[in-house]
């Protein structure tokens, strides 16, 4: 496959179909065969028995006449909201009678204590994102998180200001990366890079990325991009982008709201700088649900002043509740 071809559209999908199809002796695409042998063929179907799936007959809009009201819905909409895990329901009733029972007691006693409760997610994100565990953070919702990553790692100069993204970018990260040029006091107009496709194409490809970066990589302070296109489900090339960005001295962060829970990811051996995403996709922890933050280790002595606050402290300080000068080993 090239690599400026989306890795999913409408003919490619065909083709894998027609593929499949003839490898089992199937003609019609539209035949209820295929679909089942498909399905019966992936080798992570046992885990479809551990989510709830919508019954056809508890949604709106749907034509009785034309489906079982009993059965499971076919559900694709994973992109917007995940299914609900069958253990969810257990867990957070779990947590809910230990409120009732415990009161303020339940922060620091029983199961799952919550003033540590981030603490018991932390090595399953790890590993879902490539990194370490003291790299990774379960916090805020996704935007906030774009605000907290940039406030610290956008510096802009007179020389290299500029924040490199995509027209297409979901608005948590055009408005983000818009309102934190204005507040450093620059021009969106003049700091914004806007990469968009070539004429007649949907995906961005990875040699034009390249060459813009190699073009005003002098200029730009951060390149900010996401894992996954959230419209056209393109998959970024992080690695090598990472790279070569760093190459022209530019920082480099990742959207990974789309990529998350839904692609094989390695963020510190890719030496991503910083990342962040949300959880209620493929991450399926229901709306609402906590996002998440990756900085790379090698800023773990850093300097720069970014955004403070009480869990800011490392838990053997956290709770001395003192609020004298603090020290950069507090972090």
């Amino acid at each position: 496959m090239a690599d400026h071809d989306c890795i999913c559209t409408q003919d490619k999908v065909k083709e894998y179909l027609e593929l499949m199809a003839k490898n089992v002796g199937i003609s019609d695409l539209t035949d209820p065969a295929l679909a089942a042998y498909i399905s019966d063929s992936d080798g992570l179907r046992h885990l479809r028995d551990l989510f709830h799936y919508p019954k056809c007959g508890s949604l709106p809009d749907v034509d009785a006449s034309l489906v079982d009201p009993s059965s499971d819905c076919i559900y694709l909409c994973g992109h917007s909201l995940g299914l609900m895990p069958k253990a969810t329901e257990r867990i957070m009733n779990e947590q809910l009678q230990k409120w009732a029972r415990m009161g303020v007691y339940g922060h620091l006693s029983g199961d799952l204590p919550w003033a540590y409760c981030d603490e018991a997610a932390i090595e399953g994100v790890a590993r879902l994102v490539g990194a370490t565990k003291s790299e990774v953070s379960v916090c805020n919702g996704l935007t906030v998180n774009i605000h907290v990553l940039l406030t610290a790692f956008y510096k802009p100069t007179e020389q290299r200001h500029k924040i490199l993204l995509e027209s297409r970018a979901f608005p948590s990260d055009h408005y983000a990366i818009e309102s934190q040029i204005r507040l450093k006091g620059r021009n969106p107009e003049e700091s914004m890079i806007v990469m968009v496709p070539r004429d007649g194409e949907e995906c961005l490809r990875t040699e034009d990325i390249l060459q813009k970066i190699q073009e005003e990589g002098d200029q730009i302070a951060v390149v900010f991009l996401p894992g996954v296109q959230y419209y056209t489900g393109q998959l970024f090339n992080i690695h090598t982008i990472t790279m070569e960005a760093h190459k022209k001295g530019c920082l480099v962060g990742w959207d990974l709201a789309h990529a998350y829970g839904n692609v094989p990811l390695q963020l510190h051996y890719w030496d991503v700088d910083f990342a962040c995403w949300c959880s209620y996709k493929y991450g399926c922890t229901g709306a609402g649900g906590i996002a998440g933050l990756f900085i790379h280790d090698r800023f773990k002595d850093d300097k720069r002043d970014r955004m403070l606050g009480w869990w800011s402290h490392k838990m053997s300080s956290r709770f001395q509740m003192t609020n004298g000068k603090l020290k950069r080993d507090k972090f």
